[in-house]
């Protein structure tokens, strides 16, 4: 194994109990072929190292253009990063006193990732748990995954994929052996409709799914207002995960985090605000409906 391989890591998360049983360390991969707006982590969709601020931690002080020796920064009053000609350096963040710059994706080696994640072992053990790989896509970079897996297949920690199962099948075929669950999101059952919300038709994700039949899997559905919530849809998609064999299915719904996060990314794309959480009412006509297909249907994952 090339434990020297590297990808791009932006944020592992130490002793979660969410995506996965047990208490989980959850390693966040950059970059997503997919382009939803309701996305909750928007900083994982590039593949390139980005910048967060906080305006709201900000005092002003400049600290940060002082800092930076590309002159690439301007904080008047709003912080402008020249993206040509900064090099991702990260001296402005250092140089913030009050944490309000944030420097997102670290090039990171499998053994540094596997440091990280064998510090946990001992919680794994307890209740069950390991680690579930996130992101973004995971198969985004897949090499750097495999390799994840197999270090963690040698020290018998369990794992998890959290994927939105857009990638070569051949990737699918590779990996699958060595994974003992699978988050499979399912995001729109219209192919049309799921490409316009997207970037990419959905054909490839459910033949992907198609693959995994028989292995550990869960079916997540993140539930957007007027979007994919429509009664016919979630019907027909009971028929299809019911015929199919795919039995547990996770209700993840809707939340602005992603669009608060998003903010703060020196984008100018626009926060996903005219969608509202969906109600508790809408949410439990949703799981009643899934639930005549014999589905073991949860709210949240």
């Amino acid at each position: 194994m090339l434990l020297a391989l590297m990808g791009v890591v932006f944020d592992i998360q130490h002793y979660a109990i969410h995506d996965g049983p047990g208490i989980r360390t959850i390693v966040f991969m950059k970059g997503c072929p997919l382009d939803c707006p309701w996305c909750h982590n928007p900083e994982s969709k590039s593949f390139k190292s980005e910048f967060m601020w906080w305006p709201d931690k900000c005092i002003g002080c400049k600290a940060c253009v002082q800092s930076c020796i590309k002159n690439a920064i301007v904080l008047n009053p709003n912080l402008i990063i020249d993206e040509e000609k900064c090099i991702k350096c990260g001296s402005c963040v250092t140089a913030c006193y009050s944490e309000a710059l944030e420097l997102v994706g670290k090039n990171m080696t499998v053994e540094e990732v596997m440091d990280e994640i064998k510090k946990d072992i001992v919680f794994y053990e307890e209740s069950g748990g390991g680690v579930t790989f996130s992101g973004g896509e995971p198969f985004s970079q897949p090499d750097f995954l495999y390799d994840l897996l197999m270090a963690c297949k040698n020290e018998k920690i369990h794992t998890a994929i959290e994927t939105c199962g857009f990638t070569d099948s051949e990737n699918i075929l590779k990996i699958r052996d060595f994974v003992d669950l699978f988050l499979y999101d399912i995001k729109i059952l219209d192919s049309d409709l799921h490409e316009k919300f997207t970037g990419v038709k959905n054909e490839l994700i459910f033949k992907n799914l198609n693959l995994l039949k028989g292995k550990n899997v869960i079916i997540r559905i993140p539930l957007i207002p007027h979007i994919n919530d429509d009664i016919n849809q979630v019907q027909l998609l009971g028929e299809f995960l019911s015929f199919n064999g795919f039995n547990e299915i996770h209700i993840l719904p809707y939340h602005k985090a992603g669009s608060e996060k998003l903010k703060r990314l020196n984008t100018s794309k626009t926060p996903f605000y005219f969608v509202e959480t969906p109600s508790e009412d809408a949410i439990r006509t949703i799981v009643q409906k899934l639930k005549k297909f014999n589905l073991n249907v949860k709210v949240g994952g």
